[in-house]
């Protein structure tokens, strides 16, 4: 049979990053600096005046709290991220916007024009799961070239690591079965690329999506809709039709009018060496059985079975025992399955005490009696392990990092000088997710409602800043 119908790779390497120009400028693509928030160029603009722009900075991505219910976090969407800070410039286009709507002096004008990244950008990698207090990225350089970033940052990781959570809480209810996404008509059309990406990472095994396929590499697949076969004058002529362009390893659609009346058509037309049918519609645990059986009468026993229709983690943990061989998940999945951010924020949480490039760094935080405090200091993320190599512990630290964690840390260097240094491939990232997930407490997959299953622990050390 196709198995590229199923949503099964047949090959590796994919998610290649995009080809770079001159400069680390990605070839034709826009710049990036206008997905910010207007108070970041006024905080700048002040901040130029008053002498304090220069002063080096540190900012950590972090969230206090996971949604209700979600055992863990899945870090999607660093990748993008740095692609993001490199298209992170203000070209002419850009500057006479921001110059006839008279949104930042000429001086600023000035500053903006020769913007460009040369800090230092810190985190998890990408695949990896976090939990609350995790600081998941930390962006470091003057204050000035730093804060611009926190919109874009904060819009992609959020977008991007809700999907994924999403799409591996998905892949553990589907216990190994292909996943398939398929949600690009239900939202919208910028962010059904980047959900297809994260779904990749969370352990989808291939998108509908030809525009994710074409940018990411992911392996895409799709045959026919009801429209097809009600374009025909008879199920019969739908289905042979579609034989005769796609093969027999085809999956025919089978749910239009009766499905017993459909399987047993599809199976004259196409003969035992069908592919798969595709049930969308009705008690799909009851459909399914059914249409086994009538598959395996019919002789047709390796033909499989995808099943759609509004599809969660949950309506998938609820078909295990159902002789189903595929999914395609839409609508819950690229909406986060009721939870479409992570709530993220993005904090400054150490700068220099002036803006002399020797200056010492000093922790600074949010005090706040409205639930929004947060930890100042630089910080280090460790996992501890039991006895068992299975993660017990998130540790949070500032400071010197105890002996005992040093080789448990978690975060790398993503970009040193303005210079990203850790692009890779989407199917490491993948692979990345799939093994830590393996290295979690048996909780971690459970669907039931419960709290994180890593507590998160915090090390206060000297001021190793």
């Amino acid at each position: 049979m196709d198995t590229a119908d199923l949503g099964l790779p047949e090959d590796e390497g994919r998610g290649t990053p995009p080809r770079r120009g001159g400069g680390g400028r990605r070839v034709g693509v826009p710049s990036t600096a206008l997905f910010t928030d207007q108070y970041e160029l006024t905080m700048l603009q002040a901040a130029l005046r008053a002498g304090t722009a220069g002063r080096r900075s540190v900012f950590e991505v972090f969230t206090r709290r996971l949604p209700n219910g979600r055992r863990y976090g899945v870090v999607a969407g660093t990748g993008r991220v740095l692609d993001a800070v490199e298209d992170f410039r203000f070209d002419v286009g850009v500057l006479d916007f921001l110059r006839e709507r008279q949104i930042v002096d000429e001086d600023t004008l000035q500053w903006l024009s020769e913007y460009r990244f040369t800090g230092d950008i810190w985190g998890y990698p990408e695949g990896e799961v976090y939990f609350p207090g995790s600081p998941v990225l930390r962006v470091e350089g003057s204050f000035a070239e730093c804060v611009l970033l926190e919109t874009v940052i904060l819009s992609i990781l959020n977008h991007d690591s809700a999907i994924a959570a999403a799409a591996s809480r998905m892949a553990s209810a589907a216990g190994g079965r292909p996943l398939i996404e398929m949600g690009a008509r239900r939202t919208h059309e910028l962010s059904a690329v980047a959900a297809a990406r994260a779904a990749y990472i969370g352990g989808f095994t291939t998108t509908s999506d030809l525009a994710a396929g074409f940018r990411y590499g992911i392996p895409t697949v799709g045959t026919s809709a009801h429209a097809f076969t009600l374009l025909h004058d008879s199920e019969r002529d739908a289905f042979r039709a579609q034989v005769d362009s796609l093969g027999r390893g085809t999956t025919l659609l089978v749910d239009t009018y009766d499905v017993a009346e459909a399987v047993r058509t599809a199976v004259e037309v196409a003969g035992p060496e069908l592919g798969a049918v595709r049930i969308d519609s009705g008690d799909l645990l009851l459909v399914a059985h059914r249409v086994r059986q009538q598959l395996d009468e019919l002789g047709a026993t390796d033909t499989k079975i995808i099943v759609t229709s509004d599809l969660d983690e949950y309506a998938i943990a609820s078909l295990a025992a159902a002789p189903v061989d595929a999914y395609g998940v839409g609508t819950q999945l690229v909406t986060g399955s009721g939870h479409p951010t992570c709530s993220m924020v993005y904090k400054l949480v150490a700068r220099a005490e002036s803006a002399d490039p020797q200056a010492p760094l000093v922790p600074v935080a949010k005090r706040s009696t409205g639930g929004k405090t947060s930890i100042g200091g630089r910080k280090w993320a460790a996992r501890r392990l039991d006895a068992y190599g299975v993660a017990e512990t998130e540790v949070i630290g500032t400071g010197p990092v105890p002996a005992e964690l040093a080789d448990r840390q978690l975060l790398v260097e993503l970009a040193k000088g303005g210079e990203v240094v850790a692009h890779e491939p989407l199917d490491v990232v993948r692979d990345r997710h799939i093994a830590v997930r393996a290295r979690l407490p048996l909780s971690a997959t459970q669907l039931s409602r419960g709290e994180p299953v890593l507590a998160t622990e915090y090390v206060h050390g000297g001021p190793g800043y």
